[in-house]
């Protein structure tokens, strides 16, 4: 029995797991090789046409949402890395404020908050109606429906997602460790890039993983602040989906995203060293 109870301990996470994302999974895998329509039904076909036609028409869309996607990542981490290295070294008593104040924005919802940015980034906006005002900004400036847009407003949205995992790994540092590089006579970067960075690696590592995925896939941030013509991936899923009922070629689009995904994944860890990873991790 006792050989039985971590199992049984972990069952209902399993079962949660299997009716929730193995099961999805696998009708979606099964409808991503049917071939019909939602008038006459779907059938079950085997039809690897629905790959190379998804892949064919909306080449475009799944670049340019990998493009987006990777630079508000890099945006969220030169933003995210020094604001989750102050909370944790210099913030003091403060920081559940700085805390409280950074996760403040998720009570309201997604949607809004997105809406929002686009009256901030608006032609005549608070902003930049003011500048143009003032006649600091051309008549004929906009940022609002361009690719900036799209990828400050993920940058936005998701950057609460790269600090946090940053700040709890460096919040794990021992500063007796960061100290002993001081008294061996090393300087603050020396001390930062041997030192503090390679034991904030998996902080760096989840919080590049927790932004990359939902950015690249994101809807509502092309959708607000892109227009027509910053489409994205996640858009195109949507539209084909919810509107056009072409089922198999969603499923193929979506399981074609998740691919692409798993694999710059497995090429970001493989450059960054899983094992260094591990073992800032155990340390």
């Amino acid at each position: 029995m006792k050989r039985l109870t971590p199992y049984l301990l972990a069952l209902p996470s399993w079962m949660w797991l299997a009716i929730f994302l193995v099961v999805p999974m696998a009708a979606m895998a099964s409808v991503s090789l049917q071939t019909g329509n939602a008038i006459d039904g779907f059938a079950m076909t085997f039809s690897v046409s629905n790959y190379t036609d998804a892949l064919s028409r909306y080449s475009t869309q799944l670049v340019r949402s990998l493009i987006y996607g990777g630079a508000a990542t890099l945006a969220m981490l030169a933003i995210g890395y020094p604001v989750a290295y102050f909370i944790a070294f210099k913030a003091g008593s403060r920081k559940s404020m700085y805390l409280f104040l950074l996760l403040l924005p998720f009570f309201v919802s997604f949607v809004l908050r997105t809406i929002s940015w686009g009256f901030l980034l608006a032609d005549d906006g608070i902003l930049f109606g003011t500048l143009k005002g003032w006649g600091l900004l051309p008549a004929g400036f906009h940022v609002l429906a361009t690719g900036f847009a799209v990828i400050a407003g993920l940058t936005y949205n998701w950057l609460p997602f790269m600090i946090l995992p940053i700040y709890v790994a460096l919040e794990r540092v021992d500063p007796r460790v960061v100290e002993a590089a001081q008294d061996l006579y090393a300087s603050r970067i020396a001390t930062f890039r041997r030192v503090v960075l390679p034991l904030s690696l998996p902080g760096v590592f989840a919080g590049v993983l927790m932004t990359f995925v939902p950015a690249t896939a994101d809807p509502v941030n092309a959708q607000v602040l892109g227009g027509t013509s910053n489409t994205m991936i996640g858009n195109i899923i949507q539209t084909t989906y919810l509107t056009n009922l072409q089922y198999p070629t969603a499923s193929a689009l979506s399981f074609t995203l998740m691919a692409v995904l798993l694999v710059g994944i497995f090429i970001y860890a493989r450059a960054l060293g899983t094992e260094n990873v591990l073992e800032a991790a155990a340390r």
